[in-house]
């Protein structure tokens, strides 16, 4: 790591001229930190062995990634190959994310407060008649044709709908999310129901056990890695529906922050919006991760993810 940070400082003081003085001093600072910071890391890991143990693991990602900075600040403000304002150096684009760093703050919570509320609502439901049309022959005659009918449909599609229909742009957002994380985590959830082993179902009868026993205590467990493998499914889709919703109709959030952004041909903060889109969304399918590894510890060794 010191190695690359040193590259990116050597380019980087090779170009600066090309930016502002603002955006040149700032990109300066976070790059001798880097270097700092890697340099005392590299010290420090002869003493520690967690230490050593996380460079080691995390030591070409962070190369690759200093690497790709250099080379994009080298293509952008060093040799001029893609065209200005619509591609920014990286010291324009942390430069933005500092000076409007509040409005980014307040953009980033209302859209993880919409995602939030959008997707806990699109994954009950979806629980719930997922579980219902994977065990009753009823809820399966009546639920498949409207899963086929109106799943299929992207969740954007309704948009100009959802906007004479709901009261609000942010309840018809959290509706069009609901929207799009319900079908694959319904669909996910009746098949992990419905294709629970006869073997299991017969065992927990011959012990006595009655209709709710068998649906929460059988199969719902039994249909836990598929029911996961919905939710990731509806996370991602919940991801492009809040963009694009936000654009449209709401009046906060990152994707309208993008859009407020183009307008007014500020790239810089268009990119810096996607950037933190990219760690806002890597965190929370991060946290999903988690959370299957520790409901789902079980499986542990016997299914690769």
């Amino acid at each position: 790591m010191p190695l690359a940070g040193a590259i990116a400082f050597a380019a980087h003081l090779a170009v600066y001229k090309n930016e502002t003085p603002m955006e040149a001093r700032t990109y300066t600072n976070f790059l001798a930190t880097f270097l700092i910071v890697s340099i005392l890391i590299a010290v420090g890991q002869h003493r520690w062995r967690r230490l050593r143990v996380a460079v080691w693991r995390m030591r070409p990602l962070f190369t690759a990634a200093v690497l790709l900075l250099c080379a994009w600040e080298l293509i952008t403000a060093g040799w001029h190959w893609l065209p200005l304002p619509y591609f920014p150096s990286p010291a324009a684009v942390l430069q933005s994310m500092i000076s409007d760093r509040a409005l980014l703050f307040d953009s980033t919570w209302h859209s993880l407060v919409l995602l939030l509320a959008g997707y806990v609502l699109g994954a009950l439901a979806a629980f719930v008649s997922g579980v219902c049309i994977g065990w009753s022959n009823s809820a399966r005659y009546w639920g498949m044709p409207l899963l086929k009918v109106i799943g299929p449909v992207p969740a954007t599609a309704w948009i100009p709908l959802a906007m004479v229909v709901s009261p609000s742009a942010t309840i018809s957002a959290a509706a069009l999310i609901a929207l799009a994380v319900w079908f694959p985590v319904t669909m996910l959830t009746s098949s992990g129901i419905s294709n629970t082993r006869a073997s299991y179902l017969d065992v927990a009868r011959t012990l006595g056990a009655n209709q709710r026993y068998l649906i929460f205590r059988v199969a719902i467990p039994a249909a836990l890695p598929s029911i996961f493998v919905g939710l990731f499914m509806g996370l991602g889709a919940s991801f492009l529906t809040l963009v694009v919703a936000e654009s449209v109709g709401v009046k906060s959030g990152l994707g309208w922050y993008v859009s407020w952004a183009q307008g007014w041909a500020e790239y810089g903060k268009v990119f810096a919006a996607l950037i933190i889109m990219a760690a806002f969304f890597s965190t929370i399918m991060t946290l999903l991760f988690k959370l299957r590894d520790r409901v789902l510890v079980w499986q542990k060794g016997m299914i690769k993810w």
